[in-house]
């Protein structure tokens, strides 16, 4: 026996792990998974399913393989049901991380030998041996040396990887031999590499570019856009360690001139131009302003903007000023002198268009300086926080002296009226402050709750009160002025990211005005365009769909050349490279065709059939654009193939991928596609799931709740590992992969193979189904045939699990309870057997190809012997008459048990001799299978007011209304005891109705409770423990007398349908009555 370090087994596991490794070598060998192309397809008849392809500078890990697995085990699926299924997979390599990781080792290595000798051990962390992109992207001041040792690389190895194109030989295949290991349903003849170290891809992507800049969708352009300076070039989402997803946000930067005397710490600038730079999204109130604000202890300086002006900001501020040519030198800031706010209060400002023709600078004490320049202008008619603040020093004389502030300075200066505000009038922040109660500027939450209030409605409705646009609603007016005050010199356009972005270089990003190529998505035609694909496409959930509009809302034009990293060069314009997030928008087409190109070779060297020279824009307009038949040395027969291919597998039927992607790379792949290809070739579907927890904790390596693919298939066998992925969950919330239930799977795997075993070998029943239990078994297994397949349509593979395994397996073990003495039906047992293989086939393939060989004996491979067959049609009435009796059967083992400890319980804690605590062996089952009298006429009336298709009821009042005019209202002599009853019954009943429909209100139920019950007397006796059991009719006379003295507990509580009650009895008892 296999035993670990604690003493452990891990034979179950082993055995798991033998039989991957002889199904997955029976699989290659007979090349299960190459998918090849038919004639034009029928609808239905082929599944093309793709994934994004990860990047390559570590292993993949299990946040890669649980959005795969949704690829995966829906691929598996329509694989199962006959479909001809392409799943192909590749390796994303373009970018910048591994040319950065590879330049940052070259330097170690340059300036501390090979094996570099560090100046100080600890300098660098040592990792833990887990080969994984997270350990790249969360590496904190490790060496690259350091980190590529926890990749598990030896230290003779490492300093290959100074060039950037090994991680491309090294990281690929290793990705490949894991998913190999996983059991991926993969072609691998069409997988390949990125960048132009593959000359096939390169040449697909430079004819797709070329394709986008003929048809005027790319051009060159000044942007404002992520930056990153330590890179020197923008940093797209997939070159960020932290903040994807961020955009420029865009302000107006108002000029407040600071007035002469300067004083003596600002002496030194005398005769320049120095402004206070205060950023505002909302220029159009700058008429109502009384003062500026500055943080007393905020860090500031004067930084040269040119020759003449002086704008005093902080240090951020002036970094991303000087990316967007609003410096005296580009890209590095000049700062004259270093101040704080306290060196800013009381200075006097002229600010544009304000009313007061003199301001001044004030503390406030809720100034952030990780956003905006760390100067505010203030606007308290509008502005809830300005107007309290300026409160606050009004009214509080000891605030005033502590920051130095004088009288005048505040106390002349009221609210001005810009704007009017339905609602909240021309005073709005004064009125919203007022009728919430605000008390201070440091009471945070009522404040946002104020500025909440005030921009819930929009401002359609609100109206500028003075200046040049006076009359117009103020989004007409926002850009008028803020055009007037750039014309006029007043104000400047500043942008800086939404939140903070860090790139995976390490340093923090700024916004950038770049000159360079940039894709127009969001222009008006091309979003109508894109807009129609996504209203066609399959997106199996309204959050994803919400995410897409979104996204199409705000998205515009996207950077597309970089000057650093790997890929494919801008084809007009060699000095860039094609970004990574704009070289994987179309290349599912290029699946279609890569193992006709690259005969089985990932890297493309392989030029035996094609040489990449002879792919020219024509060739591969006639293979993907319908265009003429190229003149070419590439044999017709190998165009047509190629043709053909495309022709057959797109569109694409579905791609799966982490929700993080919405905003860019699955939004790029709708607007690249609706640009090239014709209508009927966009894609069809799109499936998006959330992030994946371990152990209902954030995966991380840094804290070691970290497993990487391989990792994961060693400790718990692929079959376990892909088991506790399907359970993990499947909608858009983050999903929970546990420990526990992996180990559970490895458990139940090998017992149910151990069971089967014992069953092939047993000496059981034939012939058909033929008892109770048996027709209840079959029709369990039919019902976990129709919804398992449903579930695995629906791409919820939770619930499949559930139906098509947890439920099954419940089932099984119900029916091998049930059957007694009699023994269970080895024909109903092999059916069993079938249908529970081919249900589990899509999540544990593996396994479920050793039964169907091994157990089963079957033919050919199981993950494509199709759907169990659905001749047998479940039946809903023998389901319900099941749940009826074993609902009965636990009801009344809790009514036994409470008879059995009831009065003749022992005293003093004695125990019970075996003759009391058994004497209770007989029981009475007293059942009515109708309703009668009141409420016979009360579930006609009922019947008579419920609409079947809108499974509604009219009004109560009609109801009651047809109550009253009822016989037992107008008739019954205990009408207060049946109204007593009445409204509890009718109340019952109604939404018993609204649940499950219009059978609630019959008077029967759709099966013989007594014939159930009688059929399935021995298993009664068997589960009570019970020598005699009689079912009787609660209306027969003679059967009533058998309850003896018992009989009150049948008049306190008559039977009901669906509701049979229950008597006990002793031996000596039942006989003296009978």
């Amino acid at each position: 026996m296999d035993l670990n370090a604690e003493g452990r087994s891990f034979s179950r596991r082993d055995q798991l792990l033998r039989i991957q490794s002889e199904v997955q070598k029976c699989w290659e060998d007979h090349k299960v998974f190459n998918a090849e192309s038919r004639s034009k397809p029928e609808p239905g008849e082929k599944f093309f399913g793709n994934f994004p392809y990860p990047y390559m500078n570590g292993s993949l890990h299990l946040g890669h393989a649980f959005s795969l697995s949704k690829l995966e085990f829906g691929a598996a699926f329509h694989r199962l049901c006959g479909r001809n299924v392409l799943l192909p997979f590749a390796f994303h390599c373009t970018g910048m991380p591994i040319k950065a990781s590879a330049d940052k080792l070259a330097r170690e290595m340059q300036k501390y030998g090979n094996p570099p000798v560090f100046p100080s051990a600890e300098a660098y962390v040592d990792g833990k041996s887990l080969r994984s992109k997270a350990a790249a992207k969360s590496c904190g001041d490790k060496s690259q040396w350091e980190i590529m040792k926890s990749f598990g690389i030896s230290e003779s190895e490492i300093s290959k990887f100074a060039d950037p194109y090994h991680w491309l030989t090294h990281f690929p295949p290793l990705a490949k031999e894991d998913l190999k290991a996983f059991g991926l349903g993969c072609d691998w003849r069409r997988s390949f590499i990125t960048t132009d170290m593959n000359p096939f891809y390169d040449s697909f992507v430079r004819w797709q570019m070329r394709k986008l800049k003929n048809m005027g969708k790319i051009v060159k352009d000044k942007r404002c856009t992520i930056y990153s300076p330590l890179d020197g070039q923008p940093c797209a989402d997939h070159d960020r360690a932290s903040g994807e997803g961020v955009q420029p946000q865009d302000y107006v930067l108002i000029k407040m001139e600071v007035l002469s005397p300067f004083p003596d710490k600002l002496k030194i600038m005398e005769g320049r131009k120095v402004y206070l730079a205060a950023a505002t999204l909302r220029p159009e109130t700058m008429y109502g302003q009384t003062n500026s604000w500055v943080l007393p202890d905020g860090k500031y300086g004067a930084f040269e903007i040119n020759d003449t002006d002086v704008f005093i900001i902080t240090q951020r501020a002036a970094l991303n000023l000087s990316y967007q040519k609003l410096s005296r030198i580009p890209e590095k800031p000049t700062c004259l002198l270093e101040l704080s706010g306290y060196d800013l209060i009381g200075l006097p400002l002229k600010s544009p268009l304000a009313f007061n023709e003199i301001i001044y600078s004030l503390p406030m004490l809720t100034i952030r300086t990780d956003e905006g320049t760390g100067i505010v202008t203030s606007v308290p008619s509008d502005s809830p926080d300005d107007y309290m603040a300026l409160q606050d020093l009004k009214s509080k004389p000891a605030l005033r002296s502590k920051f130095g502030v004088k009288d005048e300075w505040v106390l002349p200066y009221e609210v001005i009226p810009v704007i009017n505000n339905p609602g909240f009038g021309d005073k709005a922040a004064e009125k919203v402050c007022a009728d919430l109660k605000i008390k201070s500027q440091n009471d945070k939450e009522k404040l946002a709750e104020a500025k909440e209030l005030q921009y819930a409605k929009g401002f359609t409705d609100v109206v500028m009160l003075v200046g040049e646009f006076k009359g117009k609603n103020i989004e007409e007016a926002n850009p008028l002025i803020r055009d007037v005050l750039q014309e006029t010199g007043q104000a400047v356009m500043y942008s800086e990211p939404e939140r903070k972005v860090i790139s995976r270089s390490g340093d923090e990003c700024v916004v950038a005005l770049t000159d360079q190529w940039y894709i127009t998505y969001g222009e008006t035609e091309w979003k109508d365009k894109a807009e129609e694909c996504l209203s066609s496409m399959n997106l199996y959930s309204e959050e994803t769909r919400h995410g897409f509009e979104h996204t199409l809302g705000w998205l515009n034009q996207w950077a597309c050349s970089r000057s650093f990293g790997l890929g494919t060069r801008v084809p007009w314009d060699e000095q860039f490279l094609v970004e990574s997030l704009s070289d994987s928008t179309l290349y599912m087409a290029f699946y279609t065709v890569a193992h006709l190109l690259q005969n089985g070779d990932m890297y493309g060297s392989d030029t035996s059939i094609v040489k990449p020279e002879q792919m020219t824009d024509e060739v591969w307009d006639y293979i993907f654009f319908g265009g003429p038949v190229p003149v070419s040395d590439i044999s017709a027969s190998l165009l047509n193939n190629m043709k053909q291919e495309f022709e057959y597998w797109y569109p694409f039927d579905l791609r799966v991928s982490g929700k993080d992607l919405i905003q860019n790379h699955l939004t790029f792949c709708i607007y690249n596609h609706t640009a090239i290809l014709p209508k009927h070739q966009w894609p069809r579907g799109f499936r998006c799931n959330g992030h994946v927890m371990l152990n209902s904790k954030k995966m991380s390596k840094s804290t070691g709740n970290f497993r990487t693919l391989r990792q994961a298939i060693d400790e718990f066998s692929s079959d376990a590992t892909r088991f506790s992925l399907a359970d993990a969950g499947d909608g858009m919330d983050d999903a929970n992969f546990v420990f526990e239930t992996a180990n559970s799977a490895i458990l139940r795997l090998t017992k149910e193979i151990t069971w089967m075993e014992e069953v092939l070998a047993a000496d059981l029943r034939v012939g058909p189904p033929s008892t109770f239990a048996d027709h209840v078994f079959a029709n369990e297994i039919n019902i976990a045939v129709r919804l398992t397949k449903q579930h695995y349509e629906d791409f919820m593979f939770r619930e499949a699990l559930k139906t098509g395994f947890y439920d099954l397996q419940a089932a099984r073990d119900e029916y091998r309870f049930s059957c007694g003495s009699g023994g269970m039906n080895r024909d109903l047992l092999w059916r069993f057997m079938d249908v529970q293989t081919r249900l589990i086939t899509p999540i544990c393939p593996h396994y479920a190809e050793h039964v169907w060989k091994h157990l089963l004996k079957k033919e050919g491979f199981v993950v494509n012997a199709g759907w169990p067959s659905s001749a047998d049609i479940s039946d809903p009435t023998l389901k319900s008459a099941n749940k009826y009796l074993q609902d009965t059967i636990a009801l009344m083992r809790k009514l036994h048990q409470k008879q059995i400890s009831g009065p003749h319980k022992p005293k003093n804690g004695a125990t019970a001799s075996p003759d009391e605590a058994n004497k209770f062996v007989v029981g009475l089952i007293y059942v009515n299978e109708q309703y009668e009298g009141w409420k016979e006429e009360l579930l006609n009336i009922l019947r008579s007011k419920f609409d079947i298709r809108n499974r509604s009821f009219k009004p109560d009042q009609e109801i009651l209304d047809a109550l009253r005019q009822s016989s037992f209202w107008l008739q019954d002599a205990n009408l207060k005891q049946i109204q007593k009853l009445c409204m509890p019954f009718l109340k019952l009943k109604k939404n018993e109705a609204l649940a499950v429909g219009p059978e609630a209100l019959n008077l029967r139920l759709p099966f013989g409770e007594m014939e159930v019950l009688q059929e399935n007397g021995e298993l009664i006796k068997r589960q009570l423990g019970l020598e005699h059991v009689e079912v009787l009719s609660a209306s027969d006379a003679a059967a009533r007398s058998k309850a003896g003295s018992h009989i009150s507990l049948l008049i306190q509580n008559p039977p009901s349908p669906g509701n049979p009650m229950f008597i006990f009895r002793t031996c000596s008892e039942f006989v003296t009555h009978t």
